[in-house]
C-alpha cells in the first residue's frame, strides 16, 4: 500500500506541479482530534438513518450520513452516494472517493481529519441527477451537520452541492474562483471528483481550487 506521501506526490505530479509546488503543499488548519458533538449528533444520525421524507427511500439500501472529524476545519459536501455509497453507507468509497483520497493528501490531510457529506442521504436511481423535492427534503441534515461542525471552510464538490449551498443556478465556471460563503463560513466551489475522472485536463484547475481553500483557512488560522 502506497504512503500518504507517495499518493501525494502522484497525484500532484500528474496535474504537473512543480518540486517546489509540492514541497508548499501541505495544508493548514488539521483540525484537533474527534470529538463527540454529543446527544444532537446521535439525535441527527437517527433521524438521517429512519428518513422516510422523499421517495428515495424506497429504493436505497441504506442511508449514507457523512463521515469524518465531528470538528473538522475543512469540510467537503458532494452531491449525492453512489452505487459503491449506498452498499457500504460512506460517502466518496468507489472511484471518485479514491481521488478525493488523493486530492486531500495532495493537501497534506488524512480523511479522518475533515468531514465529508453530501447534499442527499440516499442514492438516486441510476445515479440520476437530485430533484428540487429530494433536496428541499434532505438539505436541513446538512445544514444541521454544519451547524454541529462548526467547519473553518467548506468545499463544494460539484455543480449540485454549490447550488444547493449558494441557492444559485449559476454555472459551476462563474462560481470558482469567487469569493463565496455559507452562514459566514468561507465556500470554495471546485469540481466532483467524478467529473474529474472523466475529464484529467481540468484536474489543474481543482488543484488551484484547492490552493485557494489553503490559503482561505490559513488566514482564518493566523491571529
Amino acid at each position: 500500500m502506497q504512503s500518504s506521501e507517495a499518493v501525494r506526490r502522484q497525484y500532484l505530479e500528474a496535474m504537473g506541479i512543480t518540486l517546489w509546488e509540492q514541497r508548499n503543499a501541505i495544508a493548514p488548519g488539521i483540525s484537533a482530534p474527534p470529538s463527540d458533538t454529543g446527544p444532537a449528533w446521535t439525535v441527527l444520525e437517527e433521524a438521517v438513518r429512519s428518513c422516510t421524507k422523499c421517495a428515495l427511500h424506497s429504493t436505497r439500501t441504506q442511508t449514507v450520513f457523512g463521515v469524518g472529524n465531528r470538528r473538522a476545519q475543512w469540510m467537503f459536501v458532494g452531491e449525492a452516494p453512489g452505487a459503491d455509497e449506498d452498499a457500504q453507507g460512506e460517502p466518496f468509497v468507489g472511484r471518485a472517493g479514491q481521488l478525493l483520497n488523493a486530492m486531500l493528501a495532495a493537501l497534506g490531510l488524512k480523511r479522518e481529519e475533515v468531514f465529508i457529506a453530501n447534499v442527499l442521504k440516499c442514492r438516486p436511481p441510476n445515479n440520476r441527477d437530485p430533484q428540487a423535492d429530494e433536496v428541499e427534503q434532505c438539505e436541513p441534515y446538512l445544514i444541521r451537520q454544519i451547524e454541529l461542525i462548526q467547519p473553518k471552510l467548506i468545499v463544494a464538490l460539484g455543480r449540485h452541492a454549490a447550488h444547493s449551498l449558494l441557492k444559485t443556478d449559476l454555472a459551476l465556471a462563474r462560481l470558482r474562483g469567487q469569493s463565496l460563503s455559507y452562514q459566514n463560513i468561507p465556500l470554495v466551489v471546485t469540481y466532483h471528483p467524478a467529473y474529474l475522472l472523466r475529464t484529467p485536463s481540468d484536474k489543474r484547475k481543482a488543484w488551484e481550487d484547492l490552493c485557494r481553500a489553503r490559503t482561505i483557512i490559513s488566514q482564518a488560522a493566523t491571529p
